[in-house]
């Protein structure tokens, strides 16, 4: 185990329906670099992960949004599937929460069907990211500049497409997270 992030508490924000390897390869990640990982959900509990279209594992979320702040953690994941997102984007607490990381600078990941979470928490417009590439009018229509690339990066916001991208998509977060916080990283 390597200590880049020792010092560093990563939230992974995610409910339902979560793709378990884009929660699992990342979170590993995080802990394999000495991070504290945290997972947080709409309301402390177990959630449901799937792999693609058939339910996975049950993971806990220790703490749910209504309490969990921006301002306790060093950084942040958002990872894919279809319904996570979905049901974390009409949910005012997270994206709330997400918008928290932007205003404070500090580094986020977000795979495949994640940045929807960040359209609707008002964080992409002048940004440039790259998602599952059926996002892409959405995150074009919400301001941001769409690329396909296997990960992205612009200033603190590390993105990537699908699970095939984990391996980059681990890598830059854990470099993120070990430089702390962007300037650029911003609302």
């Amino acid at each position: 185990m390597s200590d880049e992030i020792a010092d560093r508490r990563i939230a992974f924000l995610a409910t339902d329906g979560v793709e378990q390897v884009e929660l699992d390869a990342p979170w590993r990640a995080v802990t394999e670099a000495g991070g504290t990982a945290v997972l947080i959900a709409p309301d402390a509990g177990e959630i449901q992960a799937y792999n693609h279209l058939d339910a996975g594992d049950r993971r806990t979320a220790e703490l749910g949004l209504d309490d969990a702040w921006a301002e306790d953690f060093d950084g942040l994941v958002l990872p894919g599937g279809v319904h996570n997102p979905d049901t974390l984007r009409a949910d005012e607490r997270a994206t709330r929460f997400v918008r928290g990381f932007f205003e404070q600078h500090k580094p986020v990941g977000v795979i495949c069907h994640g940045p929807w979470t960040l359209i609707d928490a008002g964080v992409v417009e002048g940004r440039t990211l790259t998602s599952w590439p059926s996002l892409r009018t959405d995150l074009v229509n919400a301001g941001a500049t769409w690329v396909d690339e296997e990960v992205h990066v612009d200033a603190g916001l590390v993105s990537s497409r699908n699970p095939d991208d984990l391996p980059a998509f681990c890598d830059k977060i854990v470099e993120e997270f070990a430089e702390g916080p962007h300037e650029g990283q911003t609302t």
